[in-house]
């Protein structure tokens, strides 16, 4: 049986959006009570449907996001977005505000949105974006939204922490599927041709026909083909195989363990056996083993 939740997550718990919002500072800052808060929030959650929105810059993932927020409120789903933006390099804080792109949606109480900075980490992911879906899952979201930074063909992580990714093309964005077939498009459960008015879409499309995903035709600025869009990851989330969630945890283990022993080691720890080595004293992997057996 589940602990009492704390205070915080009771008011979560209870539909108070500063709650949430404080709960997801204390989160990303990695503050002192922020493992306590998750571990209170995580027996309440596994009920959202988690998914991943990413492409390259310019292909329309902010408006799109936008667009499906506004599809998925009329079906009367609560909706929670994380949308995850470049780091300042002076203030290490979100620069491109896609909260101001969403604002449409400000005064909808059936839609949280959250701005988050990477602070500097690669894969179109922040550290601690998996930690703020699960407070949001925790708050009774039904579906959780997930808009990678959007830089370039590395952004994988999406994939291990959403159990569906949408991988939004565009026409004339320099999205040749021969350029990119070794890079996002192989995270894809489903493609998003957004822009599909827009010269080149037949010639995208047809390319894409190699790759055996669905794929939905959209003009995110006019809301068409958003209900084909919603019906595709609709049948993609009763789809799902029971163990995939278990491969999500597994790499999600992995990934909280080497940070959390990254976190442990001293830098001066670190420069000691960094001279040791550079002196040829000792090998990094007797370091390393040393290290492991702390």
């Amino acid at each position: 049986m589940a602990a009492p939740a704390s205070p915080l997550v009771q008011r979560i718990l209870d539909g108070d959006p500063r709650a949430l919002a404080r709960a997801c500072t204390l989160v990303e800052n990695r503050s002192a009570q922020a493992a306590d808060l998750l571990k209170s929030a995580f027996p309440h959650t596994g009920h959202a449907f988690t998914v991943g929105i990413t492409g390259s810059p310019g292909a329309g993932k902010s408006t799109l996001t936008s667009a499906l927020i506004s599809e998925l409120r009329r079906a009367g789903q609560r909706v929670a977005v994380v949308a995850v933006d470049p780091s300042s390099p002076f203030s290490g804080g979100a620069i491109l505000g896609d909260r101001i792109r969403m604002a449409c949606h400000h005064d909808d109480a059936g839609v949280f949105i959250r701005s988050m900075a990477t602070r500097g980490a690669l894969g179109g992911l922040a550290p601690t974006t998996h930690d703020l879906a699960l407070l949001l899952d925790a708050a009774g979201f039904d579906w959780i939204l997930i808009e990678t930074v959007g830089v370039g063909q590395d952004e994988i992580d999406v994939a291990r922490l959403a159990p569906a990714t949408a991988v939004v093309l565009a026409p004339g964005m320099g999205d040749d599927v021969q350029a990119i077939k070794a890079g996002i498009l192989e995270i894809a459960d489903v493609f998003v041709l957004n822009k599909a008015d827009q010269p080149g879409a037949a010639r995208l499309e047809q390319d894409m026909h190699e790759w055996p995903r669905p794929l939905v035709k959209t003009v995110a600025t006019t809301a068409d083909g958003l209900p084909e869009l919603l019906a595709a990851l609709e049948t993609l989330r009763a789809a799902l195989p029971p163990h995939r969630t278990e491969l999500h945890w597994a790499a999600r283990l992995r990934q909280m363990f080497a940070e959390r022993a990254v976190a442990r080691l001293d830098a001066n720890q670190v420069d000691a056996a960094a001279r040791r080595i550079a002196g040829r004293e000792c090998d990094p992997y007797t370091i390393i083993e040393e290290w492991l057996k702390v």
